[in-house]
């Protein structure tokens, strides 16, 4: 049984101590490859330097809404230069947070929006997915989706409706669904899991973030996929071997593993 954690920051300095071996526990675990998605230009060449030396981590390059501040106006022109040098999986994580008290600050909302629709662009050019991050914005990165009809991609720690949900897997993206279900209050993402198709879900940790309900207030880690995976099992009555292949085969079609 293979499982794939679509969303790590395992770069991230929480991981400073055994980030080698917190890799092989997800290994022992049965997590085939581990997605590492970036957030500023700096990481980078530390996100390169860490899937070159471990082989079940990729790299995805991108700007996180998040860090507005960190951004420069040459990161933009810098990331196309680094995709055209590099072999990323993905173009990420890039998107639109209009839920932190940033995105209040004036100009704040329309950098953001520059700039997600700018990588989209550039996903578009060099033929890769993308890894969204929206919190309270799900509808505006719908709208601007739409106008990139050829790209796919994945919307990671999703949080939408169920009707948002089906507009995506509509256009051909993916769900990603991390520790956040494990919680038996998560009523509504629970349901989603339930009745949304298989063949559109990505299971993720956002480690070090977003632990699952058995490591609460801990430090979250790839190895606790299999959690997720096991939860999404019992929410659907169907066995974990099922949702391991699918959702493998999943993220290895989307991000060519």
């Amino acid at each position: 049984m293979r499982l794939v954690d679509s969303h790590s920051h395992i770069d991230f300095s929480e991981f400073d101590d055994d980030r080698e071996a917190a890799i092989k526990r997800a290994s022992d675990t049965g997590i085939s490859n581990i997605i590492v998605s970036s957030i500023t230009a700096k990481r980078w060449p530390l996100i390169k330097e860490l899937c070159n030396k471990q082989p079940t981590c990729s790299p995805a390059y991108g700007l996180h809404p998040m860090f507005m501040g960190e951004h420069k106006p040459h990161h933009l022109t810098d990331l196309k230069s680094w995709l055209e040098k590099e072999t990323p999986i993905a173009i990420g994580e890039i998107g639109l947070d209009y839920f932190i008290d940033d995105a209040n600050i004036k100009g704040n909302k329309e950098s953001q929006l520059k700039l997600f629709i700018d990588q989209l662009a550039l996903a578009n050019e060099f033929g890769l997915p993308v890894i969204i991050h929206a919190r309270k914005s799900l509808d505006i990165v719908l709208k601007h989706l739409r106008q990139f009809s050829s790209l796919t991609g994945s919307v990671h720690s999703f949080s939408g409706s169920e009707q948002q949900a089906k507009q995506l897997i509509d256009l051909g993206f993916y769900l990603g669904f991390g520790g956040t279900i494990t919680y038996t209050r998560a009523t509504r993402l629970r349901k989603l899991i339930a009745l949304l198709p298989l063949e559109s879900i990505l299971l993720e940790t956002d480690s070090p973030d977003q632990p699952d309900a058995l490591h609460y207030n801990k430090r979250n880690e790839p190895a606790y996929l299999l959690n997720v995976a096991r939860v999404v099992a019992d929410l659907r009555g169907i066995d974990i071997e099922t949702v391991a292949q699918i959702t493998t085969d999943n993220a290895q079609k989307l991000f060519s593993l």
